[in-house]
């Protein structure tokens, strides 16, 4: 008799229960997922809408610094003159510390200085030439086709109104960019182009909203908060799609950010720090006399370790949901202690990381401690040190706090979905087993039929098919093996 239609249907069916993909979450775990993270968006859209400035507000140009209207320009020209000539003396130099004369200071001691002429090329006084001197021991010299940044004072006297501000460096940093985006994208591929994506909207929120939401006088604190939450949630998953481990990233990322802002609102108050440390933040709270500084240094902080717990957290949720795929039966606390080996050396380096960055940014404060007549403990505390300690320790605190916040949180959603989808009702198991053994007691002989009947029952997880099983294959066969 030849085999019916339910033996070829049975096979693929079984088998694709027991090694198909699993799916992401259960439909309950998305609707508890979303009810978390559904209000936060929301939350954060409205304080979007709130909070928008609509562009940096006026103010009177001071002319000091980046506050003043500025040009490009080009040297024609670069000659030697005699310093004495055009009144360019050398300055003097202090000793060094250890007594010795400064490095150069007798070997350019009497050489000449190079005077540039510089030709505008842009704005409404384009073509106009003009001169400047630069002394020997000066840290920048020009060569004629060089062009330069010159900032433009319109009610300087007429010979006085422009002056080389900085060179330019259009080229090499484009290049540089160029070469970035090219790395990235040979590597990641489509992840590749929607991490450049995302970065592309993370300044835009950064120079759209962020920076002009403080100009306006709003608090920096939730102007940062707001600003980092859409950061967050845009570059996490527009590169990692809308999925459960991305969302239990987010959550992750959102603990260790709130955890940062309360440690840095705490020590910055005890610590007694203005954050107005710098010519920069000088200029620009005599500008906006509204902008609250010691805001201002908590808001840095929170965006400085935003980019680092995004990669510390999405590596976490990852090698849970790894490790559930390598071991299904793993409960949580498995998956919390496996993981939690993973992110103890992941803490080791993001660490050092953070500390570097920091340390590399402020690398002229380190020279304190190296050229200080204080002790090493007062420059440690003074303000301007004080800030970059607090600034690093504090974003890595909210760093490690990542680690063991988000694996828990990830080993407790996959375990919990995991659990739901295994254990089916009583009903469907039955409903299964009485299909399978039909199925395979009919395809099958009478040599046969006993043992895979059995077999199908013990996948279905009942004993119903192997009985069914029995009675189709003496019934359908109509004969009895003689003992």
């Amino acid at each position: 008799m030849p085999p019916v239609e339910s033996h070829h249907h049975s096979a693929p069916h079984s088998h694709s229960h027991g090694h198909g993909p699993a799916a992401p979450v259960s439909r309950h775990l998305r609707k508890v997922i979303a009810a978390v993270l559904i209000p936060f968006a929301a939350a954060v859209a409205v304080g979007l809408l709130v909070l928008w400035p609509g562009g940096a507000p006026p103010h009177k140009p001071s002319g000091v610094g980046f506050d003043q209207p500025t040009e490009r320009a080009r040297v024609t020209k670069v000659a030697e003159v005699n310093c004495a000539d055009v009144h360019a003396e050398q300055q003097p130099q202090p000793p060094s510390p250890g007594g010795q004369p400064p490095a150069g200071g007798a070997s350019d001691k009497g050489k000449p200085c190079e005077q540039a002429t510089i030709k505008v090329t842009t704005g409404e006084n384009a073509g106009r030439t003009f001169k400047t001197v630069v002394a020997p021991d000066a840290l920048r010299h020009y060569t004629a086709g060089q062009d330069v940044v010159v900032a433009y004072s319109p009610k300087a006297p007429k010979e006085l109104q422009y002056s080389v501000s900085d060179v330019d460096r259009s080229l090499p940093m484009w290049v540089l960019a160029a070469v970035f985006a090219l790395a990235v994208v040979l590597v990641g591929r489509l992840r590749g182009v929607l991490a450049l994506v995302a970065l592309a909207a993370s300044f835009v929120v950064l120079t759209l909203f962020i920076l002009p939401a403080i100009l306006q006088g709003s608090d920096p604190l939730v102007v940062a908060v707001v600003g980092g939450s859409a950061i967050m949630l845009i570059a996490l998953y527009l590169c990692h799609g809308l999925t459960a481990r991305t969302s239990v990233a987010v959550l992750g990322t959102l603990a260790s950010l709130l955890l940062i802002g309360l440690l840095g609102s705490v020590f910055i108050n005890w610590a007694l720090l203005t954050g107005n440390t710098d010519d920069t933040t000088g200029l620009v709270h005599g500008l906006y006399p509204d902008i609250e500084i010691r805001g201002l240094l908590l808001a840095g902080i929170i965006i400085g370790s935003l980019g680092v717990l995004d990669d510390v957290t999405v590596t976490q949720t990852a090698a849970v949901w790894e490790l559930k795929e390598a071991d299904p039966s793993a409960g949580w606390r498995k998956l919390y202690g496996a993981a939690m080996r993973i992110g103890r050396d992941h803490i080791a380096s993001v660490v050092n990381t953070l500390v570097l960055a920091y340390a590399g940014a402020a690398l002229p404060l380190l020279l304190l401690f190296s050229i200080a007549q204080s002790s090493v403990g007062t420059v440690a505390t003074s303000e301007v040190v004080a800030e970059e300690v607090v600034r690093t320790l504090v974003g890595s605190i909210g760093l490690v706090a990542a680690v063991p916040l988000t694996t828990l949180l990830a080993a407790l959603v996959v375990s919990a979905d995991r659990r739901e989808r295994d254990v089916p009702p009583g009903g469907d198991g039955a409903g299964g087993g009485v299909g399978t053994g039909v199925g395979t007691g009919v395809a099958t002989g009478a040599g046969t039929g006993v043992g895979t009947g059995v077999a199908g029952a013990g996948a279905a997880g009942g004993p119903v098919s192997a009985t069914v099983g029995r009675q189709r294959r003496h019934g359908g066969h109509g004969r009895r093996r003689k003992r």
